[in-house]
């Protein structure tokens, strides 16, 4: 029989966060919560109060134990691309998670983004060349980077989990779906939009947490981890059609707002990688 697995959560009562941990729990894994406010109903095993930008921080000491695995999740502002708090905070995130590893834990897991990339067409692998046009894209890109580099030829298990477009818990999510679930809640009948015609890979909340635990809860698949469905959908397609499911009376202002240039026409993950995990997970 397995030893019980010990991961730590940091942004444990995030978006995704409170999915994971769910996802983890399900899956048998002791979990230690980690947040700078915690939820008592959050469903971790342990749950701390703390802030990790602070660099006198020292969380294996704050929690009493060296967890077996971390997944960091815990991001300011991630839905303003340009917010200088990405760049402010980058020695602090990388602080912190070298600091996890100099104190024993071995597994070590971030949440990247497709916005590390930039402008680009098409599948998007562990191979892709980054360009970010985004403070948020450059800050996620660096602190891969310099993981990567410092990580390179130790016993560390690094994985850099890149998620794409996601949707689903809209009460909680800064993104497009949320937005128009508030919208249609105050009543309003018209929602001003892009042109709808940039294609992206979306994933439900839920399944990504699903794909996020099952990384964790292995060792041998590491590096850069598409966590995606693999099949482009035009925005417009997949709003009009969360409107539909939702019975929502609301329509799209098309073109109220420009794309954002940095935007790809068209672009998905590659789900090799998650795809091989889920079928080891399922064969076990």
């Amino acid at each position: 029989m397995k030893a019980m697995k010990t991961v730590l959560v940091t942004g444990s009562n995030g978006y995704i966060g409170r999915h994971v941990v769910r996802a983890l729990k399900r899956r048998g894994a002791r979990v230690v919560c980690v947040d700078r406010t915690i939820d008592p109903s959050c469903g971790g095993d342990a749950c701390y109060s703390a802030d990790l930008l602070d660099g006198d921080i020292a969380l294996v000491d704050l929690i009493g134990e060296v967890p077996d695995a971390c997944i960091h999740l815990a991001w300011r502002n991630g839905f303003d691309h340009n917010d200088p708090s990405h760049l402010l905070d980058l020695s602090a995130h990388f602080s912190f998670l070298s600091g996890l590893a100099s104190a024993g834990v071995r597994q070590i897991a971030a949440m990247g983004s497709m916005h590390e990339i930039g402008y680009w067409e098409g599948a998007i692998d562990e191979e892709t060349p980054c360009n970010p046009l985004s403070l948020y894209g450059v800050s996620k890109n660096a602190l891969r980077e310099a993981l990567l580099l410092t990580f390179a030829n130790s016993p560390i298990v690094f994985q850099w989990i890149r998620a794409f477009y996601l949707f689903g818990d809209d009460a909680n999510a800064q993104s497009v779906f949320g937005k128009i679930s508030r919208a249609a809640a105050e009543g309003r009948r018209s929602f001003p939009f892009t042109s709808g015609r940039n294609q992206y890979d979306f994933l439900e909340v839920d399944e990504l947490a699903e794909q996020i635990a099952a990384v964790l809860m292995q060792d041998e698949v590491d590096g850069v981890i598409n966590c995606c469905s693999g099949v482009p959908i035009s925005l417009g397609e997949k709003v009009e059609g969360y409107i539909a499911d939702n019975g929502f009376d609301i329509t799209l202002d098309y073109g109220a707002f420009p794309d954002r240039p940095y935007d790809s026409p068209a672009l998905w993950g590659d789900p090799a990688k998650i795809r091989a995990i889920l079928a080891a997970e399922d064969g076990e």
